[in-house]
């Protein structure tokens, strides 16, 4: 790249969206520091500036094209600057047309499956003239062996799988992530074992949908044989994972986190609705009463079972009915938290076609009133967890107060040494906020 002369270039990256997008956005920045570059957190100091970005809601499309669009200045006062987009948002036509339209200072655009022919990418891309605009449909291939930047020193991201088979009626996500495909369970064990070996105290398991690892492999591995392997693993770490469809959550994925000492007592089960009608609409493929089913099994076998859930409100042509069965399935199952979200259209989704009579306004007001409950039921959660002691991951400091969270992943600061950062800290629970501890630590970090 002989532009830049004897210099470092300099990239900025920055990543939109789910866990999935932040773990793509390590790898993107471990490729930059293979060829060469310097990582930097200032647009205005970069050659190259990266967008990773999400489709899965319009805001976060939005706000994408807004920070593009204040890239323009940026670009008039350095000519020589490269901006790059990359992600699921590249994988969507309509997209592109935009992006080539009415954002010509944008110089590479690249798909999903693209990341191991990136460096090639970018050469091209800084060595031409011309725009470079390389989307594919994803592939089913699994791209191993490329080098990751690892943003954090306590906890790694861990992609087991990538794509989804699903197709739920609202998401864009086999569009743009392409179909299941499994890693290898030998390519996921040894790094695995390279995450415990570099020191890190948490690893999350990733996929669209971590319950069907194994499906495309031959021999059929599944996702709880998977856990188990890990979890035999020698050091003192934490295994979490996300996100699990319930549709394929198993007993046997049960009985396996139940009897995994490293596996946390957490499941994060998105319900997307209560109303079974919604859920057919939905495509999510169970009703409420198989969702309820298997969650008292969950919480029958895994003792201090923390859940939580995504909530979708405003789905097309949820009546008020729907809605209180949603908020009735909340009340019984009392969720440690819950992600909430309106409906946002997703363009070429089947959900997209739908009638949708209910005003806006209506369903915030529906938004509001879950918010509401579910706050109540937070509130009287970690009222209850006063008083008692928990093994913390104890994760960064703030004006002088550190906090981590539990195994059951609920948030609690406390004051101490900023030496505990990264270390696993027994604290007592002394008062609680709707969502959060006040502690203190008990003798000792262990």
């Amino acid at each position: 790249m002989h532009r830049f002369g004897d210099r470092r270039p300099k990239a900025f990256v920055k990543t939109y969206g789910c866990q999935q997008n932040v773990s793509d956005g390590e790898k993107l920045k471990g490729l930059f520091v293979q060829m060469g570059f310097e990582l930097c957190d200032q647009k205005q100091d970069a050659d190259v500036i990266l967008f990773n970005t999400c489709a899965v809601r319009e805001n976060a499309e939005v706000r994408v094209f807004g920070n593009i669009g204040q890239l323009k200045a940026l670009k008039e006062k350095k000519p020589a600057l490269l901006i790059v987009l990359c992600g699921c948002m590249t994988q969507q036509e309509h997209i592109v047309d935009k992006v080539y339209k009415s954002y010509p200072y944008v110089g590479l655009v690249f798909g999903t499956s693209r990341m191991k022919q990136f460096p090639e990418l970018l050469y091209r891309a800084l060595s031409g003239r011309k725009r470079l605009i390389d989307t594919d449909k994803p592939g089913d291939d699994v791209q191993e062996d490329i080098p990751i930047q690892r943003d954090g020193e306590i906890k790694a991201w861990l992609p087991i799988m990538y794509g989804c088979d699903n197709f739920c009626s609202y998401c864009v996500v086999p569009y743009v992530r392409g179909r299941e495909r499994s890693r290898a369970f030998d390519d996921v064990m040894k790094e695995a074992s390279e995450i415990v070996r570099a020191g890190y105290q948490e690893m999350m398991l990733l996929g669209q949908n971590v319950n069907s690892y194994g499906k495309t492999l031959p021999g059929g591995s599944t996702f709880a044989q998977l856990l188990r392997s890990i979890n035999d693993l020698e050091g003192d770490f934490r295994i979490r994972f996300m996100t699990s469809h319930p549709k394929d959550a198993t007993k046997e994925l049960i009985d396996a986190i139940a009897a995994c000492e490293k596996v946390c007592n957490h499941i994060h089960l998105p319900v997307q609705s209560g109303s079974n009608r919604i859920l057919k609409q939905m495509n999510r493929g169970y009703t409420r009463e198989d969702y309820l089913e298997l969650v008292a099994y969950a919480k029958q076998t895994i003792p201090n079972l923390s859940l939580t859930s995504d909530i979708i409100v405003g789905f097309p042509g949820e009546t008020e009915t729907d809605f209180l069965d949603t908020l009735d399935l909340i009340k019984q199952i009392e969720y440690t938290s819950l992600y909430t979200f309106l409906y946002s259209p997703r363009k070429g989704t089947p959900a997209e076609k739908m009638d949708d009579p209910v005003p806006a306004e209506e369903k915030s007001r529906r938004f509001q009133q879950m918010l509401k409950v579910q706050e109540e039921i937070a509130a009287k959660r970690t009222a209850q967890m006063v008083g008692q002691t928990y093994r913390v991951l104890v994760e960064e400091e703030q004006n002088g107060v550190l906090s981590g969270r539990t195994e059951g992943n609920v948030i609690i600061t406390f004051k101490g040494s900023t030496e505990l950062i990264g270390t696993f800290t027994q604290i007592e629970a002394v008062s609680a906020t709707n969502w959060m501890l006040k502690g203190k630590i008990i003798n000792g970090t262990h």
